[in-house]
C-alpha cells in the first residue's frame, strides 16, 4: 500500500526557516508530479509549489522567492525549503503525489495520494 510520510513541521519565529520532507513508499512503479499544498484555519486548501518528473517547478505568488521545492528520485521524496517565513505562512502543509503503483502483477493508472499533513506555525 502506498504511504506518504511527512516531516519537518513545527514552530518557528518570523524570518526563520523550515524544511519539510515527504517520502512515498509501498509498491510504487513510477512517480509523476509531486506538490505541496497548505490549509490555514478557516481557509481553503491551496497549492504552494509543484515539481514535475522532469524537474519543472511552479510556485504560488505568495511564496515565490522564499520557498524552494525539490525532489530526490532515488528516495521517492519531495522537499519544501521554506525561508523568510511569515505569520501568514502558518498552516497545515500536505504533500500530494501522482503515482502509478503495483497491484499484484499489474500497474495502476496514475492516482493522487495525500499525506496526513504537518503543522507549520510562524509566531514570535
Amino acid at each position: 500500500q502506498v504511504q506518504l510520510v511527512e516531516s519537518g513541521g513545527g514552530l518557528v519565529q518570523p524570518g526563520g526557516s523550515l524544511r519539510l520532507s515527504c517520502a512515498a513508499s509501498g509498491g510504487i512503479f513510477s512517480i509523476g508530479t509531486m506538490a505541496w499544498y497548505r490549509q490555514a484555519p478557516g481557509k481553503e486548501r491551496e497549492l504552494v509549489a509543484g515539481i514535475t518528473r522532469g524537474g519543472s517547478t511552479n510556485y504560488s505568488d505568495s511564496v515565490k522567492g522564499r520557498f524552494t521545492i525539490s525532489r530526490d528520485k532515488a528516495k521517492n521524496t519531495v522537499y519544501l525549503q521554506m525561508n523568510s517565513l511569515k505569520p501568514e505562512d502558518t498552516a497545515v502543509y500536505y504533500c500530494n503525489v501522482a503515482l502509478n503503483s503495483w497491484v499484484g502483477d499489474r500497474v495502476t493508472a496514475s492516482m493522487d495520494y495525500w499525506g496526513k499533513g504537518t503543522l507549520v506555525t510562524v509566531s514570535s
